[in-house]
């Protein structure tokens, strides 16, 4: 589902559920030995695009809260969404 942002139909949840696809494809991808890769450019594109207009406290909950339903560590979930650049 690519979101448009022009669209005035478009609401706050869709920002959410792209969001939260996001973070679920990266544990699905990362942590869950899935036979099956999850995480397309489409998923992780709306997930930035919706992250510029999320709160942060909604963001943190949505990561905060499938990182308990899929048992992975807050800090290493962190670390699979925003992995830090090499340093050269």
């Amino acid at each position: 589902m690519a979101l448009d942002f022009n669209d005035p139909e478009l609401e706050f949840s869709d920002l959410v559920y792209a969001y939260q696809s996001w973070v679920m494809a990266v544990i699905n991808d990362e942590k869950l030995d899935s036979e099956e890769s999850l995480l397309t450019d489409e998923i992780a594109e709306d997930a930035l695009n919706a992250s510029r207009f999320l709160p942060a406290e909604v963001s943190a909950a949505i990561e905060t809260s499938l990182a308990r339903v899929y048992e992975v560590d807050a800090d290493e979930l962190a670390a699979l969404l925003y992995p830090e650049d090499p340093e050269d």
